[in-house]
């Protein structure tokens, strides 16, 4: 008997002779699936058209699993993504460059200095056009996916191999070959890249062996001011010595701008850590000047609390609908009243909205622990290095114990990439996120001015991302805890804001523009300050 059944060893036998017989669509779906698992092998998202059969990819594209990107190649897409959702290529943007540089010019190509030093000092946004210099190229426009694109510039010969070096299959100049190569108009416009560059290096040799190749008198006198400015002057002397020892005539310049500040960064500071720090002292000046005045520590401190008490409801309901759960106010009153009960009610086991409404409640319950201490006289950013791993326990420990994510979830921070939706910006690699989080928490323990422990908090626990899920939650927590230290009053950030809000996350940490989030966060804490004024006068 021959079989005909492509797809399995079924088949039937009718009347004697061989009967094809097609497989269900869930069968045939389910060998694409498999095709696709093998490709992916390793964490690939990129593919090129021909790495799967005509049948296996119209399959997958026709049910969300890939994602077109140009004629020939193809990226892992998921069912659930929503019409105009730019997550999968984001995840795979840096991915489809390298292997679509490498198809194309092999092994002569490389990103340019700009690139490679926003690179370098981890800056995670996508770009909008991205400059690959080749022999081989074409002063082409490559159109991309979102309104990005890649433009592949043509230059005569490859730089020295010691200029280059291949970083997650990206070809990147170095970083001390990049910063004598960027234009000076560069360094103006991001003093927080140039500055981490410029403190990663652990001496001038590289920098000066470009400088001397060819004689960069102009490009010399340009960094060493840079290294003057940032608070390296041994390097800067170094420079103009060894420059003007090779008969070179150098004068040193600034290249950045008289209002950019900068406290010095420690040498050899790993890149996130220096960037954070950076970003930090160039944005606290201005978060001081568009915040509230802090009120001070409360003198009644059980006022103080029974407002937190108060507010809860409206906390919660509006903190979980922020991030999609379906909470109503009664569900919220619910929970807070105790008659959540998953032992003995299976909605209450299962239902996703109702475990995230019993985990806010218990972290809650924590996190106003920790205000008690603070306004008690606690340094909370000391404090808050280790109480927020109790509340993002809290927070998902009744979805563990329901079963509907594994107790793994609560052992730390997350081992894996995270995207977030239709934003351009994409947190640290989740290897950087253990140099980051420290750094962010002595930064708070260090940091005078409650208002910007509150605000740069917020937004830079957002910006690490250090959880697989709950980050907006905890960064709220954060954002609250640190208000607290300042007497300022629990601060509600309602749903109905949610879009102003995120743009004005995005722009800090997209554009490095940290004045809309702080006159947001601002105007909704001045809000909370009269509700608890109003309150304190009724209750007198």
């Amino acid at each position: 008997m021959i079989c005909l059944y492509p797809y399995s060893t079924k088949c039937l036998e009718s009347f004697g002779t061989p009967v094809l017989i097609m497989p269900p669509p869930n069968e045939k779906l389910a060998e694409s699936l498999a095709v696709l698992h093998e490709l992916q092998k390793g964490g690939r998202r990129v593919f090129r058209s021909d790495d799967l059969t005509r049948t296996h990819r119209e399959r997958l594209l026709q049910n969300g699993f890939l994602q077109d990107v140009m004629r020939g190649w193809v990226i892992s897409s998921s069912p659930s993504a929503r019409a105009g959702d730019s997550t999968p290529w984001y995840a795979s943007f840096w991915e489809f460059c390298a292997r679509y540089c490498n198809e194309r010019f092999g092994d002569e190509w490389h990103l340019s200095p700009e690139q490679s030093i926003l690179l370098y000092a981890e800056n995670t946004v996508i770009p909008i056009q991205v400059v690959v210099y080749s022999p081989k190229a074409t002063n082409h426009t490559t159109e991309l996916l979102f309104g990005t694109s890649l433009y592949d510039l043509k230059q005569a010969d490859m730089p020295a191999a010691a200029d280059v070096s291949v970083r997650h299959g990206l070809r990147l100049f170095s970083p001390a070959a990049a910063l004598v190569k960027a234009p000076e108009a560069f360094f103006h416009r991001n003093p927080i890249e140039t500055q981490v560059a410029l403190s990663s290096l652990a001496d001038a040799a590289d920098m000066l062996r470009n400088l001397l190749d060819g004689g960069r008198t102009v490009k010399a006198g340009q960094i060493a001011g840079a290294f003057r400015r940032i608070g390296r002057p041994e390097f800067a002397d170094e420079i103009v010595k060894t420059m003007k020892r090779a008969s070179y005539d150098v004068r040193e310049s600034d290249p950045f701008a008289p209002e950019q500040t900068f406290g010095a960064l420690a040498p050899a500071v790993s890149p996130i850590v220096g960037r954070i720090q950076a970003m930090w002292e160039t944005m606290r000046g201005v978060v001081i000047d568009s915040f509230p005045k802090a009120p001070g520590l409360p003198k009644d401190r059980k006022e103080y609390l029974g407002f937190v008490d108060d507010i809860y409801k409206s906390d919660a309901y509006h903190s979980l609908s922020m991030e999609g759960y379906s909470v109503t106010p009664a569900l919220v009153d619910r929970v807070q009243r105790g008659d959540w009960n998953p032992d003995h009610h299976g909605d209450d086991r299962k239902n996703r909205d109702a475990l995230a409404a019993r985990g806010y409640w218990q972290a809650f319950q924590v996190v106003k622990a920790s205000v008690a201490e603070i306004i008690a006289g606690a340094n909370p950013g000391a404090l808050a290095r280790t109480a927020h791993k109790d509340w993002y326990g809290e927070l998902f420990q009744p979805c563990v114990t329901a079963g509907l994510i594994p107790a793994t979830a609560l052992a730390g921070y997350r081992n894996d990439a995270v995207y977030l939706r239709t934003s351009r910006y994409v947190p640290p690699r989740w290897e950087a996120v253990r140099d980051a989080m420290p750094a962010l928490f002595d930064l708070l323990e260090s940091e005078t001015d409650q208002g910007v422990r509150a605000v740069l908090g917020h937004w830079l626990f957002g910006y690490i991302h250090p959880y697989p899920d709950g980050n907006g939650r905890m960064a709220r927590f954060l954002m609250n805890t640190m208000l607290a230290s300042g007497g300022y009053p629990w601060t509600v950030i309602r749903v109905e804001d949610r879009d102003a809000y995120l743009a004005a996350l995005d722009g800090a940490s997209i554009d490095a523009n940290i004045a809309p989030f702080a006159s947001f966060i601002g105007d909704r804490v001045q809000w909370s300050m009269k509700q608890a004024s109003a309150k304190h006068h009724a209750t007198r």
